[in-house]
């Protein structure tokens, strides 16, 4: 019985390492290469990337908040933000909306890739931020 566990056992083994062989060859290969920063973001750039929302509620009385987030490749910010204590910079941008005008537009885009224009862009800082990075002050552009 003993020999019959162990052929089984063995027979389990193989099938498992025959189905996963990929997971044998990852040590040897190579290591990957360091990763980049992204290109610089300015002031006045345009970001482009997909629109999402978010659902956030307000701190003080718990109401919903409109917040939306542009994701996107890894950027740098201008000095002294830099990578915001990243790799690569940040990837997803916060887009801080001061009217319900811009919440209105922003609202019917969600899903959609759009660009921004960027006037002010900061590192995530504060506690109730979603996102890597903040726009606080951008303008819409038309493709």
């Amino acid at each position: 019985m003993t020999k019959r566990r162990f052929a089984m056992g063995l027979t389990f083994a193989s099938i498992l390492l025959a189905s996963f062989p990929a997971s044998a060859g990852r040590a040897e290969q190579p290591a990957e290469a360091p990763l980049k920063a992204g290109k610089p973001i300015n002031t006045g750039d345009v970001l482009s990337g997909e629109l999402n929302a978010l659902r956030v509620r307000d701190a003080k009385d718990g109401k919903p908040v409109a917040t939306y987030q542009i994701t996107t490749e890894p950027r740098r910010l201008p000095p002294p933000n830099g990578l915001c204590n990243l790799e690569t910079g940040p990837e997803t941008f916060q887009l801080v909306t001061t009217s319900g005008t811009q919440a209105a537009q922003l609202k019917s885009l969600v899903g959609r890739e759009i660009s921004v224009k960027v006037d002010e862009v900061a590192c995530a800082q504060d506690a109730g931020q979603m996102s890597e990075a903040v726009i606080t002050k951008w303008s819409l552009v038309r493709h």
